[in-house]
């Protein structure tokens, strides 16, 4: 993402996580709009199985904006973080009678915009 140098906004993406996006929301939705270091508390306490991608993803963000622009990570923000629907992983379950049961298996990718505190 270009941005200039005085208002930087860190993007990060991970395509393909084995989740539903309607599983990854329930996490994504208690961390918008809040700090780096409270959304790291928010998500290593939460009991959901979409909070370890998010974390690895959060902490990918934070690794790009101190990488490329210096920033420290106790003033990141996030800014924007949305999840949109990936392809679908095609299964068959075996049934009765020679059959095959169609089985879709959801994948969604997941993105998150940081910027700095003013």
């Amino acid at each position: 993402m270009k941005t200039n140098t005085s208002d930087p906004k860190i993007c990060a993406i991970t395509r393909h996580v084995h989740m539903s996006p309607y599983k990854v929301r329930r996490a994504i939705n208690q961390i918008r709009g809040r700090s780096y270091e409270e959304a790291l508390i928010i998500l290593e306490f939460m009991p959901y199985r979409a909070c370890n991608p998010i974390l690895q993803l959060l902490s990918s963000a934070a690794a790009n904006a101190n990488y490329t622009f210096g920033l420290k990570k106790t003033n990141l923000l996030i800014h924007e973080i949305q999840v949109n629907k990936g392809t679908f992983f095609k299964r068959f379950q075996p049934r009765a009678q020679g059959r095959g049961y169609p089985i879709h298996k959801p994948t969604c990718h997941i993105m998150i915009v940081l910027k700095t505190i003013v």
